[in-house]
C-alpha cells in the first residue's frame, strides 16, 4: 500500500447522508490523536503518520500508523492486529460494532462511545509507534 496524491475530500465524500459528517468526525479525532495530517491511501484510506513493517518471511511494506475508509454503508476503522482479543473490554463498552482481524466496522457512529473508540486509537498508535521502522 502506498499514498497518494488524491485530495481528502474526495474520499471523505464516499460517505453520504449524515455519514459524511461522521466522516469529518473520525479525521479529526484521527488528526488529533496522531498530530499528522491525513493523507490518501490506496485510493480508499485516510491515514495519518507511517510505518515500515517487515514479516519474518521477508516481505514487508508501509502503511499509515492510523487510518479509515469512509463508505456509503459504514466507516471502517484500522487498528492493532487482533486487537478485537486483546482489547475485549473495551469493544464490549463501544457500542454497535463489527470486528476482524485489525478492522473495526462502524455502521453508524451514533450509539458509539467516543471515549472508548478514542482509546482503541490511542492504543494503536502508541503500538506503531514501538514498532521498527
Amino acid at each position: 500500500m502506498s499514498p497518494s496524491d488524491l485530495p481528502v475530500e474526495v474520499v471523505l465524500d464516499h460517505a453520504t447522508g449524515p455519514r459524511r459528517a461522521e466522516a469529518d468526525e473520525l479525521l479529526a479525532m484521527l488528526g488529533e490523536i496522531s498530530g499528522e495530517r491525513p493523507v490518501v491511501w490506496a485510493g480508499r484510506i485516510i491515514g495519518f503518520g507511517e510505518i515500515e513493517y517487515r514479516y519474518e518471511s521477508g516481505n514487508g511494506g508501509r502503511a499509515p500508523r492510523l487510518a479509515f475508509a469512509p463508505g456509503p454503508t459504514k466507516h471502517t476503522v484500522y487498528l492493532a492486529e487482533g486487537f478485537a482479543e486483546r482489547w475485549p473490554d473495551l469493544l464490549q463498552r463501544l457500542g454497535r460494532h463489527r470486528a476482524s482481524k485489525v478492522c473495526l466496522y462502524l455502521t453508524r457512529l451514533t450509539g458509539v462511545d467516543r471515549e472508548v473508540l478514542r482509546e482503541l486509537l490511542e492504543l494503536t498508535y502508541a503500538e506503531t509507534d514501538s514498532q521498527p521502522r
